[in-house]
C-alpha cells in the first residue's frame, strides 16, 4: 500500500467531513511484533477547513469492551469531538481487534504487555512524525492501565508525552479468593476454554476482549503477583515517571474505586500530579460512575471543561486545589 509514513506502512483508509469536524482514519502496520498481522486503526478528529493549522495533539485510549465511539459518537458528541472543537489535534487509537482495528492472527493471546511493548511505541512515533510534537495522552479504565504500564515499563518514551490523564484507572484492587493457588489455577483453566470474553453477553460494552487479557490479570492478582511482565516491574517503574499526571476517580465507581486510583497516582512519586474525585462532596452535581465520568450530560458540563483546562495549563482550576493537596502536590 502507499504509505503515509516513512516509519512503516500506513494507509489513509477514510477521509470524511462530519458536520463541523473532519475525520481521517489511518491504518498502521508497524511490523514490530512477532505477529506480523497486527494492524492498528487511528482516527484523527479536527475542525473542518483548518487542516493546515493543527493544534496540540491529544491521544485517547478506550477501555475494555469499547472502541473509538466512547470518545466520539456518530453524531459528533464526546470528549474527542469537544477537544477537537476546542482546537486540539485529536487522535483516537483502537487496540487490536477493536473498532476499525482488525483482529490479528494471535488475537486470543493479546495482552497489555503486547500493547505496551509494540503498539503504544508505534502510535507515539507515528504521531510525533505527523505532528512534530509530544502528545497529551488520556486513557479510560483499561486504556489508562495501558498508559500506566507503558510509562512504568519505559515503553512510552517520556519525550513523546506532554502529560498523561488517567480516568477510572487502578491496579490495586484485590480479589482475595484469587490469592489462593487452587482457586487461581481453576480460574485459569476455565478461562483457557474460551478464545475471548463477549462484551455484549456480559453486558459490558460493544466489543469483545481476548482471553489473554484475562489470563494476564490473573497473573497480576494471584499470590505474589505484580503489575508487570517477565521483563519489568511496571509498578516499581512508575516511581521514575516525571511527566505531569492527572488521575480522575468517580465517587460511585465500584469497579475502580477512588482509593485505588489515588494509590496508582501516589506511586508516581517523581511526577507533578493532581487528583480529582468526581462526587457531590467535592462540589459536583452527582456521584459519577465508571462510564458516566466521561459519557453523560453531567460529564459534558462539568468534566470535559476541566479536562480541557488540564490540557491547556497542566493543572486544575483553583477551586480544585483541595484534590491536588490530597494527592501530595
Amino acid at each position: 500500500m502507499q504509505s503515509s509514513s516513512e516509519l512503516f506502512p500506513v494507509a489513509l483508509i477514510s477521509a470524511e467531513l462530519r458536520g463541523d469536524l473532519s475525520e481521517d482514519v489511518y491504518r498502521l502496520k508497524p511490523n514490530n511484533s512477532p505477529d506480523s498481522s497486527v494492524e492498528l486503526a487511528l482516527t484523527r478528529v479536527g475542525l473542518a477547513g483548518v487542516e493546515g493549522a493543527r493544534g496540540v495533539p491529544v491521544v485517547l485510549l478506550h477501555g475494555s469492551f469499547s472502541n473509538r465511539r466512547f470518545w466520539y459518537s456518530p453524531k459528533g458528541i464526546g470528549l474527542g469531538a469537544y477537544l477537537a472543537r476546542a482546537g486540539f489535534d485529536v487522535w483516537i487509537a483502537e487496540m487490536r481487534g477493536h473498532g476499525l482495528s482488525p483482529r490479528n492472527e494471535g488475537y486470543r493471546d493479546n495482552s497489555v504487555a503486547q500493547y505496551v511493548h509494540y503498539d503504544v511505541p508505534a502510535i507515539a512515533d507515528f504521531l510525533f512524525e505527523q505532528t512534530g510534537q509530544a502528545a497529551h495522552w488520556i486513557g479510560h479504565s483499561l486504556g489508562g492501565v495501558i498508559l500506566a504500564a507503558a510509562l512504568g515499563g519505559g515503553y512510552l518514551d517520556q519525550s513523546r508525552a506532554s502529560s498523561v490523564a488517567l480516568f477510572g484507572t487502578q491496579v490495586s484492587r484485590s480479589y482475595w479468593p484469587l490469592k489462593i493457588p487452587p482457586i487461581e489455577w481453576g480460574a485459569r483453566l476455565l478461562l483457557r476454554a474460551f478464545p475471548y470474553l463477549s462484551g455484549r453477553r456480559l453486558k459490558r460494552g460493544p466489543e469483545d476482549e481476548p482471553i489473554g487479557l484475562a489470563l494476564e490479570a490473573l497473573r497480576w492478582l494471584r499470590l505474589f503477583g505484580r503489575f508487570g511482565d517477565g521483563r519489568k516491574d511496571w509498578w516499581a517503574g512508575l516511581a521514575e515517571v516525571s511527566v505531569p499526571l492527572m488521575a480522575v476517580a468517580a465517587a460511585a465507581d465500584f469497579d475502580d474505586p477512588a482509593w485505588a486510583c489515588r494509590k496508582l497516582l501516589e506511586q508516581c512519586s517523581s511526577a507533578p500530579r493532581h487528583f480529582l474525585l468526581l462526587g457531590k462532596e467535592k462540589g459536583f452535581s452527582s456521584d459519577f460512575g465508571h462510564i458516566e465520568m466521561l459519557v453523560s450530560k453531567e460529564a459534558q458540563r462539568e468534566v470535559w471543561p476541566l479536562t480541557e483546562y488540564w490540557l491547556q495549563y497542566l493543572r486544575l482550576p483553583v477551586e480544585f486545589t483541595e484534590q491536588a493537596a490530597v494527592a501530595g502536590v
